[in-house]
């Protein structure tokens, strides 16, 4: 349900309705709200009046109204009502951390290629090795990451590096 600049439009999904007060007109059909009573304690209703102008509700009714449908939406999420429930706000939300979350680690990736790239041409540069060497090492290092699920230890490579030939 949402709310228009404070008029007393509301808009959902297959109905239009306007509010003229204590009844609603929807589709044409005229529906007569009812006089509830609401036993509140005294915190609980002073949570709903300082959080009616976040809830955009005009009364304590409208707010409590909105709640029970909020609530029951929320115990009906695991039924096919579960799409109601979850606004379209939510889900722009959610899109948006994906998306930052996704630019970042696309950014880190990135840098870390060019210093992966800028080690690799160094390394290269000051050791004459030949291309034998560098496909075993790539297919030892392929293994390796495998094996250690992408954590990279740098005491092991030093260790393996500088082992003894009598390690073997």
């Amino acid at each position: 349900m949402c709310y228009l600049q404070g008029v007393g439009v509301r808009k959902d999904a297959d109905f239009l309705a306007y509010d003229t007060g204590r009844r609603v007109i929807m589709e044409g059909i005229m529906e007569k709200k009812e006089k509830q009573a609401v036993w509140l304690y005294p915190e609980t209703k002073e949570l709903m009046i300082n959080h009616l102008k976040a809830a955009n509700a005009r009364s304590q009714s409208e707010f409590i109204e909105d709640a029970i449908k909020f609530y029951a939406g929320y115990l009906d999420c695991n039924s096919s009502i579960a799409t109601e429930y979850l606004a379209p706000v939510l889900t722009s939300i959610i899109d948006g951390i994906v998306k930052g979350s996704e630019y970042r680690i696309n950014r880190g990736l990135f840098k870390l290629a060019v210093e992966s790239a800028m080690q690799s041409h160094i390394i290269s540069a000051v050791n004459d090795i030949d291309d034998e060497t560098v496909d075993d090492l790539r297919g030892m290092c392929v293994d390796e990451v495998r094996h250690i699920n992408g954590v990279i230890n740098f005491e092991r490579a030093y260790e393996y590096q500088n082992r003894s030939d009598d390690d073997e």
